[in-house]
């Protein structure tokens, strides 16, 4: 019985459809196969447009192999439909069989079956999802008349067994990462579905690991199964330096670039990333912190470029500069130093180097203070990142270790402890979180009174006031400093903890002759905790613990004092006692209450260690000192540009008050 149909018409100029003698009533019909075209990867450009400043530059899509869609396309009114007798796979002559399991995917996939009809719509259809199961590089169909309907062959050629997945242009791409990926796909038939994951998980670990740039920019399959991606990770052609005007632009109404006070090398000193290396997002952001850190600029951001090579970037820092010079003038009076004058000028970018310049002047009736300082953070062209710091000054400072109720001098007011002199200091970084400075001061010390008014060398109890017996001491001093530094956040810790010790050793020269060594240390250590519930924001336990000793001379003007409000709060300054040796214990709760305004919970407790009788004249055992004490209250913190300011209520264990106000924590 034979069946007389039509000829199938011509589907698709990339696809025929072949057809059966039967398929013609006059003539045999002209074979023809119908085929789905072999896939090419589609490869998007190495760069895209700049993205705006702050924001990095989004990988572009990676290349994919275009697969035929798989849904069938609605058939037309003038299809024939023909009954199917029977369905085979066949590879072409000269190419061994499929495994069964990879002829059941086809099996699985086509919708044409053995005893249903099929038009050319659903048979191109099939070749679609057939090309669509990724292990196939070319699919073709042959229909030929049989007694029993329509035979249809599915002429297949699979992908070759792959052999290796290789990568050029990587820098910074882990060894194994590959293996991982790509590992269970070696030595099974290529599957171009899975390679496309594979390429899509490998772009994931670039992102993951802060290599926003990188991009798999093709892929190059060979026929005897090796894979090669190409990779453009984001070099970074060139680092660039810009400023920002008040409008936000880099470049003024006549269209020329915005010019700023801060040298270029200053900024780009501070930044990880390098001409040549991988642009990596992580790196960028702590480049910026450390930039804006300088205290220099108001705002900064990243900018991106493409390069001279589309594969590279070129990173611009936009920077908008804030005020770094201020001078302030002031006048009152006081019953201790009479009408006075104050003058401060401080610059904090001299000659747009990032170098300071601050001075202090008070002019008074009775005396001239002043403090001259000059810092340069980062010595030029020094591989070590040393700072420089020097200073002249004459300062003066009531003394609470000879306070009250022993009178000294006129007027039954404690004596004063005038310090002129000058120093330096030199300080390097050892590590990422660990400093060292080396320095060396000169002071001479001389003890007046509440007039400026030299007083004799003894108290009114006939104790000494300092080393000399004169009323004058001079003290050059050799210093050492040590720092590490682990905390989350340097200004408001929540976690992590800062060990610091420091030593003096005195060099004796001039009057009194001191040789002393002075030692003191600090431990920090900060918890994350979560006790309250009703304000968002970190939460923090905090302990610290400070202890210090003097060896060899001691002027009694150098004992440690104890009490006060960066000593064990809730005494007055001073009050607890003085002493060649002292230990601090302190613990506070911080928690936000809103907004800018956190509490603090805090208990301190001092003990000068016995140590009181060992400072020259014993003048906390003559005040009737009690040599320890403790405090405990709450406190605030308001967050404010210049700092935290810190406003605390204590209670000391005699029964006292005290508030007391500084800027920034306690530790």
């Amino acid at each position: 019985m034979r069946i007389n149909l039509l000829l199938f018409t011509a589907i698709a100029a990339s696809s025929t459809l072949l057809t059966s003698p039967l398929l013609a009533q006059a003539a045999p019909a002209k074979q023809e196969i119908a085929q789905a075209p072999t896939p090419q990867p589609t490869n998007p450009p190495a760069s895209e447009k700049p993205a705006e400043p702050s924001t990095p530059i989004p990988p572009s899509s990676s290349p994919t192999f275009t697969l035929p869609s798989t849904t069938p396309a609605p058939a037309t009114t003038t299809e024939t439909q023909v009954l199917v007798g029977e369905v085979a796979i066949k590879t072409p002559e000269g190419q061994p069989p499929l495994p069964p399991e990879l002829e059941q995917r086809i099996y699985d996939a086509i919708a044409t079956k053995p005893g249903r009809t099929v038009t050319r719509t659903q048979l191109q259809s099939d070749i679609n999802a057939v090309f669509a199961t990724g292990f196939f590089s070319n699919v073709q169909a042959e229909p030929e008349d049989t007694d029993i309907g329509v035979r249809v062959t599915f002429f297949v050629l699979p992908n070759p067994v792959l052999k290796s997945v290789n990568t050029e242009g990587t820098k910074v791409l882990e060894e194994g990462v590959i293996d991982r990926i790509f590992g269970s796909q070696i030595g099974k038939i290529t599957n171009l579905k899975d390679v496309q994951t594979g390429v899509k998980e490998l772009e994931k670990y670039y992102q993951d690991k802060g290599y926003v740039l990188a991009q798999i920019v093709d892929i190059k399959a060979t026929p005897d199964g090796n894979i090669n991606l190409i990779v453009s990770e984001g070099v970074i052609e060139d680092i660039k330096v810009a400023f920002i005007n008040e409008d936000g632009k880099t470049v003024d109404k006549e269209g020329k670039p915005v010019t700023g006070n801060t040298r270029d090398f200053i900024i780009t000193r501070e930044l990880t990333i390098k001409e040549g290396e991988i642009f990596n997002k992580n790196t960028v952001q702590g480049d910026l912190q450390k930039v804006f850190a300088l205290g220099l600029f108001e705002d900064l951001n990243i900018g991106l470029a493409p390069g001279s090579d589309p594969r590279k970037v070129i990173v611009t820092v936009n920077v908008k500069e804030r005020t770094t010079a201020s001078i302030a003038a002031g006048a009152g009076i006081s019953s201790s130093t009479g009408l006075f004058g104050t003058v401060s000028f401080q610059q904090q970018n001299l000659g747009g180097n990032n170098q300071k310049l601050g001075l202090d002047i008070q002019v008074g009736e009775r005396e001239l203070l002043f403090d001259l300082n000059f810092t340069d953070p980062w010595l030029a062209g020094d591989p070590n990142r040393t700072s420089f710091t020097a200073n002249i000054f004459n300062r003066s400072l009531f003394s609470y270790i000879f306070d009250s109720p022993i009178g000294i001098g006129v007027n039954n007011n404690s004596p004063r402890i005038n310090r002129l002199g000058t120093g330096f200091s030199f300080s390097r970084p050892l590590g990422s979180a660990t400093t060292a400075s080396l320095g060396l001061r000169f002071e001479r010390v001389s003890i007046t009174d509440s007039n400026n008014n030299a007083i004799s060398a003894t108290d009114s109890l006939g104790n000494p006031l300092s080393a000399s017996g004169t009323g004058q001491d001079d003290l050059l001093l050799l210093q050492f400093a040590y720092a590490t530094d682990q905390r989350d956040n340097p200004i408001k810790p929540s976690s992590g903890s800062v060990f610091r010790i420091a030593t003096e050793q005195s060099i004796p020269v001039g009057l009194g002759s001191v040789f002393l060594n002075r030692v003191r240390a600090s431990y920090s250590h900060f918890f994350p905790v979560k006790f309250l519930n009703f304000s968002e924001g970190n939460q923090t336990l905090a302990f610290n613990f400070q202890a210090g000793t003097v060896i060899g001379t001691l002027p009694p003007y150098e004992a440690f004092q104890l009490g006060g409000s960066n000593s064990v709060r809730g005494w007055d300054e001073g009050k607890i006692g003085s002493g060649r040796s002292f230990g601090i214990f302190s613990a506070e709760y911080r928690f936000p209450v809103f907004n800018i305004v956190g509490g603090v919970l805090f208990f301190d407790y001092g003990t000068d260690l016995g140590s009181a009788s060992s400072v020259p004249g014993n003048p906390a055992g003559a005040r009737n000192k009690p040599g320890n004490g403790a405090g405990y209250g709450i406190g605030v913190r308001v967050q404010s540009p210049l700092g935290s300011i810190r406003v605390d209520y204590g209670i000391g264990s005699n029964g006292g008050t005290q508030f007391s106000f500084g800027l920034g924590e306690k530790f």
